[in-house]
């Protein structure tokens, strides 16, 4: 539990340096004066909005599960969720959320080689849809990054999209597996050569699990749509507190562009990066001098509520030993 605290206190003063940064760097003379006229009413439907958001996630996961042949409820379905809130920012690695996926669904009965691929696929679905979204969004958000022209960014969205269709198709007819083991031997490290494959072997194996229930990989698809979306909604109704004139389009499309860069992000949680981008993409969209609050606001709402949440749920499921059983867990997937 000592690991925990510390961590947990790192973290928080992580935190607050970036967001006291955020709000200080983006302050003007008309910060006061707009934020005295914030509606509180605002703060409630963007809780509204990520907590439907949430459990739509916890929906599809069930859904997933159902494909691979085990079962689990929705209420350990939202501790999965949750769970990957807080081990993403707090554990070991990158790919500590995955492991706290992993770590729940074994304690709700699904075997650990299933557990590891359904964190996978987890992950993979939800980049497919915001890369499907990406040609659009760039279609229809000249201004996403300033001095890039609309055609570019439409092209570099769609040749994405194929990549990802071309990368998935030949996975599933193993077509990379050639490669990928060509890839591993070029490795110097064993534990780098031994996780490139367990990845790419659970990658394969999530596919093509997805592809044996097409119809049911249509809903987990339109699932995730739907989940992300009003996760990203939370943005747009804390600009309607503010009293702005909000084009939902463009502000769910920078959100999707801005998301899909976190997947990759080395910070935990994308904490700085999030924030910065934010500050990037918005900063015209809202009041004078507000954005830098509005972005700290955002992450709250839609990362650090989950992330205690998240601890509550690996505490009191999981033990207070969270930390270790994580490490052990990374080192038997």
């Amino acid at each position: 539990m000592n690991k925990v605290c510390v961590r947990i206190f790192l973290l928080t003063m992580f935190v607050l340096v970036i967001s006291g940064a955020v709000i200080y760097f983006t302050v003007d003379i008309n910060t006061i004066a707009n934020l005295h006229m914030f509606q509180p009413w605002s703060v409630l439907l963007a809780i509204l909005a990520i907590g439907v958001g949430l459990v739509l996630d916890g929906t599809r996961l069930m859904h997933m599960v159902k494909i691979s042949g085990e079962k689990i409820t929705l209420k350990q379905s939202v501790q999965v969720v949750f769970g990957n809130y807080f081990l993403a920012m707090l554990g070991p690695g990158a790919a500590a959320g995955a492991i706290a996926q992993v770590m729940f669904l074994q304690k709700a009965g699904v075997p650990a080689g299933k557990a590891a691929v359904l964190a996978m696929v987890r992950t993979i679905v939800s980049i497919l849809f915001l890369a499907c979204c990406l040609p659009f969004v760039f279609l229809h958000d000249e201004g996403i990054l300033p001095g890039v022209s609309n055609d570019v960014m439409v092209m570099v969205g769609s040749i994405v999209l194929l990549a990802l269709g071309i990368l998935v198709y030949g996975i599933r007819n193993n077509a990379f597996d050639y490669a990928a083991v060509r890839i591993s031997k070029r490795m110097s490290s064993h534990v780098m050569r031994k996780h490139f494959l367990q990845v790419y072997r659970d990658c394969k194996t999530g596919i093509q699990l997805l592809a044996s229930s097409p119809r049911s990989m249509v809903r987990v698809f339109f699932e995730s749509g739907l989940s992300l979306i009003f996760i990203y909604m939370v943005v747009p109704c804390l600009m309607l507190g503010l009293g702005a004139d909000v084009d939902w389009l463009t502000v769910m499309g920078r959100m999707m562009f801005l998301n899909i860069l976190l997947y990759f992000s080395p910070t935990p949680g994308g904490s700085g990066i999030a924030e910065g981008g934010f500050v990037l993409l918005f900063a015209d969209s809202v009041p004078a001098g507000t954005v830098g609050v509005l972005a700290v606001a955002w992450r709250f709402i839609a990362e650090y509520l989950p992330f205690f949440v998240g601890l509550y749920y690996s505490v009191t499921v999981l033990g207070r030993d969270i930390l270790d059983r994580s490490m052990n867990t990374e080192h038997d997937i």
